[in-house]
């Protein structure tokens, strides 16, 4: 995924809390979680993710950089 993906979809989840993955994204997500920067909550029907700390801090570095 490119820098401005990752943000996008980071930014996404650090608005929800916990936010759902859609159809389709869950190569996306696991992409993300293998990075650190989220956590696959699967023990609902409806997959969910949470940031990570790593996940948030390194929001918060491509914010400071504008990707």
């Amino acid at each position: 995924m490119e820098k401005q993906e990752i943000k996008d979809l980071l930014e996404i989840i650090d608005q929800q809390v916990s936010s759902s993955i859609l159809g389709g994204m869950h190569e996306k997500y696991d992409e993300l979680e293998q990075l650190g920067y989220i956590e696959i909550h699967k023990g609902a029907v409806q997959h969910s993710a949470s940031l990570t700390a790593a996940g948030l801090a390194h929001l918060e570095e491509l914010r400071h950089h504008s990707v």
